[in-house]
């Protein structure tokens, strides 16, 4: 059996809903996929696939808008002295 590996491998970043992120697209086989994660920590926001990198990353920024939109930021300051 062959093995599956990733091709036409691409990262970006881009900022939504105020939060910078990273997107990476890829295709394994006939398929592309793509993750989006917050840049600091690092944790995955959203997943897509399709069978276009238009689609898959239409599908993953789609979620991230949703996702990243409703998270609550704290603003914390430092005292002044």
């Amino acid at each position: 059996m062959t093995g599956l590996r990733s091709e036409e491998f691409s990262e970006r970043r881009l900022e939504v809903a105020g939060w910078p992120i990273n997107v990476v697209t890829y295709r394994v086989g006939e398929r592309y996929y793509c993750t989006v994660d917050n840049v600091s920590p690092g944790a995955r926001v959203a997943r897509g696939e399709g069978a276009s990198k238009e689609e898959a990353e239409e599908v993953a920024l789609e979620k991230a808008t949703r996702y990243l939109s409703q998270t609550r930021r704290v603003v914390t300051e430092e005292p002044v002295e």
